[in-house]
């Protein structure tokens, strides 16, 4: 599939530098782009490599186009325009009409499959389930009863939907996903064993949210787990029982989120963050990673804790210290006293 710069121009509602009628058949970094290819500069860092870059086309900003010379697509947005470009290319539309169900499928008569869903090899759909048209199913694929899975979503191989869930339109879930596995409730007993509680509730997944591989999102005890439209959930991601994920949100992999938390909207939450259970965080905060979130955040910003790494030796040195702390903090309290002391007897 090809495009004119024009076309692309169009697409991406960019405007354009050079010759609107160049072909262009896809998209490459700057340092692997060659004849018919698009490639783009986001930062000014990479400015020098334009010079040597072999592309047809370049994505740039209105201050980097002005010293370029070759062909360009020009937006205030170079990064967005090209992630736009990729879609363009790549994308995969859902024929309804080339939509099949492979024999080897298990689905309840009670299932109601609209038209144009496809369904893989070993997929089981169980009891009353409803799956709206475009649908896709990949292979090994589980859909427990009772769930509602609207239009154009996709499952890819071996995703895991336990009974009841609910799943908005155009949402991707990816291989090894765990959607509505019971969530960790238990009561002690005097014998010191634990009683399970029963986790009742369901998961309820907006529109347009993508869900990354190996993700487990835990069912509510009582109610619902919620994902609101447009959250993006990375890799091997935990998310506890009855928690509230807003609009927006991005979560990167390795985060671990505890039950009946709520999340506001346009947060954006980095790598290997652990939030712990029953807590509020408004809109708009960024969590950077490894940060250990242990109290609710109630005005946005940017939080940090951990320690960075450093060398060695340095950080033995300053794990010590930190021990020491609290008997450095009494040291200093007992100094300002003494000084304060001094300073009265001699007035």
């Amino acid at each position: 599939m090809t495009f004119t710069l024009e076309e692309l121009a169009n697409l991406t509602a960019s405007s354009i530098q050079g010759d609107k009628d160049c072909l262009l058949k896809g998209v490459a970094s700057l340092s692997n782009a060659g004849s018919g290819d698009v490639s783009f500069v986001g930062n000014t860092k990479y400015k020098k490599q334009l010079d040597s870059c072999e592309a047809s086309a370049v994505i740039l900003s209105a201050s980097l186009a002005k010293s370029y010379a070759g062909n360009a697509l020009v937006n205030d947005d170079p990064y967005l325009t090209f992630a736009k470009t990729v879609k363009i290319f790549h994308s995969v539309k859902t024929d309804i009409a080339l939509a099949k169900i492979h024999p080897s499928a298990s689905i309840a008569k009670s299932a109601n499959i609209e038209t144009g869903v496809s369904i893989s090899a070993n997929v089981v759909i169980d009891e009353n389930v409803t799956l709206k048209a475009g649908v896709n199913i990949g292979a090994g694929s589980y859909i427990g009863e009772n769930t509602l899975i609207e239009s154009n979503v996709l499952l890819y191989p071996n995703v895991t939907i336990y009974s009841d869930t609910k799943i908005g339109e155009g949402t991707i879930i990816h291989s090894g996903a765990v959607i509505g596995a019971d969530g960790f409730g238990f009561a002690p007993q005097k014998d010191k064993s634990w009683y399970k509680i029963l986790q009742v509730g369901n998961v309820v997944i907006g529109s347009d949210v993508e869900i990354g591989a190996s993700t487990t999102i835990d069912r509510a005890a009582l109610g619902s787990t919620i994902i609101e439209n447009g959250v993006k959930i990375d890799n091997q991601i935990q998310i506890g029982h009855n928690t509230k994920i807003g609009e927006h949100t991005a979560i990167a992999a390795g985060t671990l989120i505890a039950g009946s938390t709520k999340i506001g909207k346009y947060c954006q939450i980095a790598g290997a963050v652990a939030i712990a259970g029953h807590l509020n965080i408004v809109d708009n905060v960024i969590i950077t990673g490894k940060s250990m979130v242990i109290k609710s955040i109630d005005k946005a910003g940017v939080y940090s804790s951990g320690i960075a790494a450093d060398d060695n030796k340095k950080w033995r040195r300053n794990a010590i210290r930190f021990s020491q702390l609290d008997e450095m903090a009494k040291t200093i309290k007992h100094l300002e006293t003494e000084l304060i002391n001094i300073k009265d007897n001699k007035l």
